[in-house]
């Protein structure tokens, strides 16, 4: 089970890495009463059927994690948006990728905690993988918005995602856009 919203939205973004996307999307839009998230990529996508028995909790197709019988990222993430008063869309051609649009209701006492956003901005930038990716993220009761460009990050950080210099580093510039700052 997933701690908070953010542990989900890590494993859905983990998802598309893992579909070969090549540009992966990240909208993180929050209000007082909703966080609104859309992930896109071009990644292999899925057929109708696939996608309707991905949201089957004890579907997998083994070639993944081989040997696991089960596959709960997207089956959490639907139930936790749907029993909190929320909505989960999947969109999926193959092919061409796949768009999951999912809105939490943060007024619902059942809801997770969102996380730390920072963290998770972190440790989807630093998958390991040759893609790119952009995020926005908004939040409007806090009157902050920003935008960020995995390329552009590794480009500023010489082309090093990895060292511990280079991911302090990152981990101190998304800390302070989190906190409405620059670096």
């Amino acid at each position: 089970m997933h701690y908070s919203l953010c542990d989900m939205i890590a494993d859905i973004t983990q998802n598309s890495v893992e579909a070969g996307a090549s540009k992966i999307t990240v909208d993180c839009i929050q209000n007082p009463q909703s966080l609104n998230v859309t992930i896109t990529d071009n990644g292999s996508g899925m057929s109708k059927a696939t996608l309707e028995r991905a949201k089957d909790p004890f579907y997998t197709d083994g070639t993944k994690h081989v040997g696991r019988k089960v596959g709960l990222g997207i089956p959490f993430l639907i139930q936790t948006a749907e029993e909190t008063e929320g909505a989960c869309d999947i969109q999926s051609t193959p092919g061409k990728g796949t768009t999951v649009f999912t809105r939490f209701n943060l007024e619902n006492i059942d809801t997770p905690p969102v996380g730390n956003i920072s963290n998770l901005f972190f440790g989807i930038i630093t998958f390991p993988g040759d893609f790119d990716m952009d995020i926005h993220r908004a939040d409007e009761h806090r009157h902050l918005e920003y935008r960020l460009n995995k390329n552009e990050i590794k480009d500023a950080l010489e082309g090093d995602l990895e060292s511990a210099a280079s991911l302090t580093l990152l981990k101190q510039f998304l800390d302070s856009k989190e906190q409405g700052g620059s670096v």
